[in-house]
């Protein structure tokens, strides 16, 4: 399973390679979507997405299209666009797919990995204009922000106090080592001559 931290990738560009991943058979799950970016002022991406939620049927709205504000439903509906959905490989390619806004368990105790070719500070010329989903979606209507940072600040919390201990008894671990070296240093030439 590739679990991907989305903050600061840019929206199209993980969406692509995310697509490619699921139609190859790989599990993705894309975590923290509120805090992904769009390339162009918040002004322009509000005034397209705006124009976007427009796009319903006259006679019935409720027949759709449907128009989800949540930040990972948002970046859920560029990726299906670059997969065949209506294909039985496109339905089971979006099926491998995840994604959340901030790190629900298990994934906050998952090593996250970062997409390089996404990512907003290499793609992205400095000084230019760009958004965060989040603060998109916040304005058409998505309601749980500050319940996701509430949740976001406590695992935070957890997260840092993890790091130290590890960080303690990695600490404990080399002083250990660097005691024992001296007793260790015969059976080391032993193992050297063994090929180890």
């Amino acid at each position: 399973v590739y679990v991907i931290d989305a903050k600061a990738h840019l929206l199209g560009r993980l969406a692509s390679v995310v697509a490619k991943l699921a139609l190859n058979g790989q599990k993705v799950v894309v975590v923290r979507c509120e805090e992904m970016n769009v390339s162009g002022s918040f002004f322009r991406n509000k005034i397209k997405l705006q124009n976007y939620l427009r796009k319903r049927c006259i006679s019935n709205p409720k027949r759709g299209p449907f128009h989800f504000r949540a930040p990972s439903r948002i970046f859920y509906r560029a990726l299906r666009g670059m997969i065949p959905h209506k294909t039985a490989r496109g339905e089971a390619a979006l099926g491998r797919v995840k994604v959340f806004e901030g790190v629900p368990p298990p994934y906050d105790k998952m090593k996250r990995m970062v997409i390089p070719r996404a990512l907003r500070v290499i793609n992205l010329k400095p000084g230019r204009k760009f958004t965060s989903l989040g603060r998109m979606a916040t304005e058409v209507g998505w309601k749980y922000q500050d319940i996701l940072a509430t949740l976001e600040s406590k695992r935070k919390v957890r997260a840092q106090a993890f790091y130290e201990r590890k960080k303690a008894l990695a600490n404990i671990r080399n002083k250990a080592v660097a005691a024992k070296a001296a007793e260790l240093a015969p059976i080391k030439e032993q193992l050297v001559q063994f090929g180890h």
